[in-house]
């Protein structure tokens, strides 16, 4: 398998399973940060079930409501905020050379939708 690089208006994500000691890859349109095979796991793990959550909150909010919403592993920590339906994104690695970015809403969707496919977890 050769390296993999997904971009969109806002967002990058990469996987490359050769590499020795980061094989992931997040990032926006002026920045960057590689992360190890587990961090980009539980990066995707944990935005599934964050998008998950904001789309269950659609229903039990008024349409001006905003909500923020965490989750967090051993790795790292991420949080959405804004609307279910338009929300931005930010996390924080936890470990090792730590680092932190974030996603304007316009970015979010596509980024969510390529970690879906990025790789078979």
């Amino acid at each position: 398998m050769e390296r993999l690089v997904k971009q969109g208006a806002g967002w990058r994500l990469g996987w490359n399973p050769e590499a020795a000691d980061y094989q992931g890859l997040v990032g926006g349109d002026d920045w960057a940060i590689e992360l190890t095979g587990a961090e980009l796991d539980d990066f995707c793990r944990l935005l599934a079930q964050l998008a998950q959550t904001m789309s269950q909150m659609a229903s039990e909010l008024m349409d001006e409501e905003k909500i923020a919403c965490e989750a967090e592993s051993d790795l790292l920590w991420m949080e959405v905020e804004g609307y279910p339906s338009a929300y931005s994104l930010c996390f924080i690695l936890n470990t090792g050379r730590r680092g932190e970015g974030n996603w304007l809403t316009d970015a979010v969707p596509g980024l969510v939708q390529a970690t879906q496919s990025l790789k078979v977890f």
